[in-house]
């Protein structure tokens, strides 16, 4: 088997594990929100970790998506419009991961977690 054909094979079953990733984060953020919700029959204490959840399921199915597109558009074929295209779809999924950073925890991927404060935020 060539090497190109390796390397793009290495690429489609990344691209299959970000789409595995994001579907089973998806399912199993579901069943935990609905054995929550049964359980204390408040929507809104089972909603924010529902879609923490699923936020934390996209951003990592992201993260392998994105990486079978380096290896495919660099390893297999590096064209200008390749590398382009390639430079055009990191930055939509880096923008995505970065929104979903800041909604799911309030603060920019590269701000630290700050000191924990006391019980009343003082």
């Amino acid at each position: 088997m060539p090497t190109k054909e390796i390397i793009q094979r290495v690429g489609e079953l990344l691209d299959l594990a970000g789409v595995l990733v994001i579907a089973i984060g998806v399912a199993v953020a579901t069943v935990a929100f609905v054995i929550r919700w049964w359980r204390t029959r408040q929507l809104v204490d089972a909603y924010r970790p529902y879609r923490q959840g699923v936020g934390r399921a996209i951003l990592l199915g992201l993260e392998f998506l994105v990486g079978g597109d380096i290896i495919r558009t660099v390893a297999v074929s590096p064209t200008f419009a390749g590398v382009g295209v390639l430079a055009l779809i990191v930055l939509v999924r880096t923008f995505l991961s970065f929104s979903l950073e800041v909604e799911l925890d309030g603060r920019w991927p590269w701000q630290g977690k700050g000191p924990v404060s006391g019980r009343n935020g003082r």
